[in-house]
């Protein structure tokens, strides 16, 4: 099969069968020093579709771009077919400043799709839809939760697209939840030029957490190989389909104090179950956080200090708290025995 053409971007030209980080310029700081967003051009030598994959996009989100360095020491990446785009950080202001937001204190994740006469943020949304998410295929996004929350690996699909709902399931993160698309997203921006981008939420900012890290690296390598990119992944059958959540609700705190918590993410749940409780400094009052439904914790905080109306849990409705229960306990024993891990070049 004869190769496919050069990949160009950037003033750059990638020729099959290679591969090459590019600079896209961004600005210019303050005292002159050019910013700019790396691109990692993985270009196959037979054609096949054009993936990005993409993390940082919150400078404190810290977990995807450990992600993406695994993925990209991947043996399975000798093989590509097609065009894997891999931005390991997309906000190198927040990045830098370990802060979700750029210097002007936007949030990227709702400037897009952006413009180029806008402010920094938005300029930086322009170049990141028209450079990176336009060429591609599809995408996928990595994100962990904020700073002093975390999150159970989970992939976030809109609800009526049935193409990311498949590879949601091919992912295979523990649970997929059905999410609103928000005005300024990146999902939203792409939805409108014909794109899909599956979202990635897993661990805390500023933080690593190993099976967030293995559930990421497995799932990207799974999405790969489905949509015909990669020739093998090693990746075992699933033990058990993800669980699908159709809704979800933070629970906050009921009143100001110190919170004790007594379930975590990934626990199953059911109503009326106390999760936490709440009680002041003296000891004098205590308030119960409870279950309002049967579900799965999907987000917490992790500080022990709250103020009333602090978001605590973030529940995702189960219909089944016994297949729940079974979801998480094969999902999370298959990424512990994953083959993929036994490779030391990949860690």
């Amino acid at each position: 099969m004869p190769s496919q053409p050069a990949f160009k971007i950037a003033g750059q030209s990638i020729a099959a069968g290679l591969r090459q980080t590019v600079e896209l310029p961004v600005s210019v700081l303050s005292d002159h020093t050019p910013v700019s967003m790396s691109v990692h051009v993985v270009h196959g030598k037979q054609a096949g579709p054009t993936v990005f994959v993409s993390a940082g996009i919150h400078g404190d989100e810290v977990i995807g771009v450990e992600i993406v360095r695994r993925v990209l020491r991947a043996k399975a990446l000798n093989s590509v077919r097609g065009t894997l785009i891999v931005i390991p950080i997309v906000n190198a202001y927040g990045f830098i400043n370990h802060s979700r937001y750029l210097p002007d204190r936007r949030d990227l994740n709702r400037m897009f799709p952006g413009s180029t006469g806008g402010s920094l943020a938005s300029r930086l949304a322009h170049l990141f839809l028209n450079e990176i998410v336009a060429r591609c295929d599809l995408g996928i996004d990595l994100h962990s939760a904020a700073i002093h929350r975390t999150n159970l690996p989970q992939i976030r699909i809109s609800p009526d697209n049935p193409h990311t709902a498949e590879l949601a399931e091919v992912f295979g993160a523990p649970v997929i939840l059905r999410s609103p698309l928000r005005e300024g997203s990146l999902r939203s921006a792409a939805k409108d030029i014909g794109k899909d981008v599956l979202l990635y939420e897993a661990g805390e900012g500023l933080r690593f957490d190993e099976m967030s890290v293995r559930a990421g690296v497995s799932g990207i390598l799974r999405v790969l190989g489905h949509v015909g990119m990669l020739k093998s992944t090693r990746r075992a059958k699933l033990k058990a389909a993800p669980q699908y959540c159709s809704s979800s609700k933070w629970l906050r705190a009921p009143a100001g104090g110190l919170l004790r918590m007594f379930r975590a993410e990934g626990d199953v749940v059911s109503a009326k179950d106390v999760l936490g409780v709440v009680a002041d400094p003296f000891g004098e009052e205590e308030e119960d956080i409870i279950a309002p439904f049967n579900g799965i914790i999907v987000g917490r905080a992790v500080m022990p200090i709250v103020n009333e109306g602090d978001a605590v849990f973030h529940l995702a409705r189960v219909k089944s708290i016994s297949v729940a229960e079974d979801v998480v306990e094969d999902l999370n024993e298959q990424l512990a025995d994953d083959p993929l891990f036994d490779e030391d070049e990949i860690i």
